[in-house]
């Protein structure tokens, strides 16, 4: 969820986007979790799966290379979605919280949660 919070942030100030609607802006919140959660466990699991009980640095550079498409995908398509509905002003703090949460969560995702899985199961 911090990921989320991290990401979402919202432009304030007199710029072309402003975000008028806190509600869109929440819900944003929910469906960014739902994504950083469901592509981290997906990661996890599969470096379990590989690893069979061992952690290598191998095993966790083979996972994020095999996950990182499928992730990468997953975030593009809900940029896009999101992006189509910038221009709508009730939506619009959903699709700028989505935006920038989704880039910072794919990074967070593919960087940060092999590593501490490496940290923890030392």
């Amino acid at each position: 969820m911090k990921a989320a919070r991290l990401g979402a942030l919202r432009h304030k100030g007199g710029g072309k986007f402003k975000c008028r609607n806190r509600v869109s802006f929440k819900c944003s919140l929910t469906a960014l979790a739902g994504i950083i959660v469901r592509n981290s466990i997906l990661l996890v699991d599969f470096i379990r799966n590989e690893g069979e009980g061992r952690v290598d640095l191998d095993i966790l550079i083979a996972a994020g290379a095999t996950r990182f498409k499928p992730i990468l995908l997953t975030a593009l398509a809900a940029m896009i979605g999101a992006g189509v509905i910038l221009s709508d002003p009730i939506f619009q703090g959903l699709a700028i919280s989505l935006l920038f949460g989704l880039a910072t969560s794919t990074l967070l995702t593919v960087l940060v949660i092999p590593a501490i899985y490496r940290v923890f199961k030392m």
